[in-house]
């Protein structure tokens, strides 16, 4: 069974319906005896950094999400979940994540500013997926070709070693990150389309 950790933040039940699509055993849930029974846990994400931080520390989550990844369940974040897995975030004043990939997360408006990029913010739609590292599992029978949706206005950055996958916009942001059974996604494979459907299987086919 694969669990999505309901923390009140999140496109739960569309990511819930791509993975019924898929023919996957999936459950919503923030019972921390479900998701250790699980083979496998998606955090998903939208909003602010430090509010879903927040709701996370007052459902006593953020010790028990550290375990469950670090105990070697395939682990994915989404959006903004895959933003907490990060170190820190700059995103409305200084925060801590769960520090389960080296890096943080910075703005994208003080990165344009500072190199005078005009594009907007946030980045909103299509963007093309260019892939890095062509051995991590999430990537596997996808191609140059392949576009995937974005929503988001801050990035991680100082994470080379965990790149899998990037897109150009005004600069290099990372659309998948991977450590070990950590994996994440900037953009939403949920509203990915085929590209998106492709990930999500292939994070369900890592083995447990």
């Amino acid at each position: 069974m694969l669990a999505i950790i309901d923390y009140g933040v999140g496109n739960l039940f569309s990511l819930a319906r791509s993975l019924d699509y898929l023919q996957v055993e999936c459950k919503v849930t923030r019972s921390l005896a479900e998701l250790q029974r699980a083979e496998r846990i998606i955090l998903p994400g939208v909003g602010a950094f430090g509010d879903a931080k927040q709701k996370l520390e007052e459902l006593s989550l953020v010790e028990p999400i550290k375990e469950l990844a670090t105990s070697g369940k395939p682990f994915l974040g989404i959006c903004l979940g895959m933003q907490l897995l990060f170190d820190e975030s700059d995103e409305f004043g200084q925060h801590q994540g769960l520090g389960l990939i080296p890096g943080k997360i910075v703005s994208m408006k003080a990165a344009f500013e500072a190199e005078q990029i005009d594009l907007k913010v946030p980045q909103i739609g299509w963007n093309q997926l260019r892939i890095k590292n062509t051995a991590s599992p999430l990537v596997q029978g996808l191609s140059e070709s392949d576009f995937v949706y974005y929503v988001h206005s801050h990035y991680a950055s100082d994470c080379q070693e965990s790149l899998v996958a990037d897109s150009e916009y005004g600069l290099s942001i990372p659309g998948i990150v991977e450590n070990k059974n950590v994996y994440g996604t900037q953009f939403h494979p949920e509203k990915s389309g085929d590209v998106g459907l492709k990930i999500l299987k292939a994070f369900t086919e890592v083995p447990v």
